[in-house]
């Protein structure tokens, strides 16, 4: 059994069970039962539907989510209040996707590239205005970094850095300066979360929200969570949480943290068959795909 489906299997322990044996009590402890990094930590409080389908952010005030070629602004009661569906109109290099978003003293980071059936190219951080998501300036991709695709792109402003994964070749997050644009290193993740989607930073640590259920058997997607580190050339991961309280097991997408509300954002899409990050065809039952945040209460400090 993997360790992800020992914490699920415990997980459920906790939630149904309401005695355990002192050996079994000892296990659940061991393995995190209500310390947070169980799916026993994190409450769903909502869900509410929104038109893009790769990423989500927050400044606190409004939602801030990605299409794979448009942006828009939420309320935070979930009321649509911006759009730009022409994205990437001021680029210089031609762009057809847009990835997980973050949000910083008032404007959007998102990785942007050419993307085809799992092969990216012309990968760049375009950078928007939160009030009118217009097109403000972008930083372009080294490409010595061996970094193939961007899926996503989380601001850390306690290390001034840009983190940006990769859905190809996860082996690494890849890093810039937030002041300067440059490139700065990569980090390794052991082990490495399969199909990374988002990222976003809360904490002192960096979040990694995986597309690693296979939906045609209906597995669940996984959060998994490393230090953000900055002196190291590698950092541990683990594993935080799993999404079963999701409508339908499809293609998870960004996540983002409402650091006053004390929640978790997570984008998730159902619906449609994701063939090499292609969407391709609709599962029976669904005449469209359907993007939808999932809003969770932290666990207690």
């Amino acid at each position: 059994m993997s360790l992800v489906n020992s914490r699920n299997s415990i997980a459920n322990a906790c939630r149904k069970s309401s005695f355990v044996g002192p050996l079994l009590v000892l296990a659940l402890v061991s393995f995190g039962c209500g310390d947070g990094l169980s799916p026993a930590g994190y409450e769903l409080k909502r869900v509410f539907e929104v038109e893009g389908r790769q990423g989500i952010a927050t400044d606190g005030h409004r939602y801030f989510v990605s299409g794979s070629k448009a942006l828009y602004a939420y309320s935070k009661d979930g009321n649509l209040e911006l759009r730009n569906e022409d994205p990437f109109a001021r680029l210089e290099k031609e762009a057809n996707h847009i990835g997980d978003i973050s949000v910083h003293d008032g404007e959007i980071y998102a990785g942007i590239e050419w993307f085809d059936s799992g092969k990216a190219s012309n990968i760049q951080i375009a950078i928007y205005d939160a009030e009118t998501l217009e097109f403000r300036r972008s930083i372009d991709w080294n490409p010595d970094s061996g970094q193939v695709e961007v899926s996503g792109v989380a601001v850390d402003p306690v290390r001034s850095a840009i983190w940006l994964t990769d859905w190809t070749n996860g082996r690494y997050l890849y890093r810039y300066d937030l002041s300067t644009g440059t490139y700065v290193g990569r980090l390794h993740l052991r082990p490495i979360p399969q199909w990374q989607q988002g990222i976003t930073y809360f904490d002192g640590h960096l979040f990694i929200t995986a597309d690693d259920g296979d939906a045609e058997e209906d597995e669940i997607d996984n959060l998994w969570r490393l230090p953000a580190e900055t002196g190291d050339t590698a950092a541990y991961v683990v594993h935080v949480k799993s999404f079963d309280e999701f409508r339908r097991s499809g293609e998870i997408e960004g996540l983002a943290f409402d650091v006053d509300a004390r929640e978790l954002l997570v984008l998730s899409n159902r619906g449609k068959r994701i063939v090499q990050g292609m969407p391709t065809g609709l599962y029976p039952g669904y005449d469209r795909e359907i993007h939808e945040v999932y809003v969770y209460s932290l666990p207690a400090r």
